[in-house]
């Protein structure tokens, strides 16, 4: 009944979580470096609210696909 309570599910859980960040926040990294500009530096610092949009998309787009990765 509550399977996911067990020691070895639990933790399979949290580092199958862990690989997905790790792997969202290395794709993030490179796609940063391919872009011609500073992405942080745009969306914090000029305020660039459509940047931020298409930055946010992306980002959920990766999760999709690391998510769907990792779950098989």
């Amino acid at each position: 009944m509550l399977e996911w309570l067990k020691p070895a599910a639990f933790l399979g859980s949290i580092v199958y979580a862990l690989i997905g960040v790790i792997i969202f926040w290395v794709s993030f990294l490179i796609i940063d470096k391919v872009t011609p500009y500073d992405l942080w530096g745009e969306i914090v610092e000029k305020q660039n609210v459509a940047l931020g949009i298409v930055v946010g998309a992306m980002s959920l787009g990766i999760c999709i696909i690391v998510a769907a990765a990792v779950h098989g």
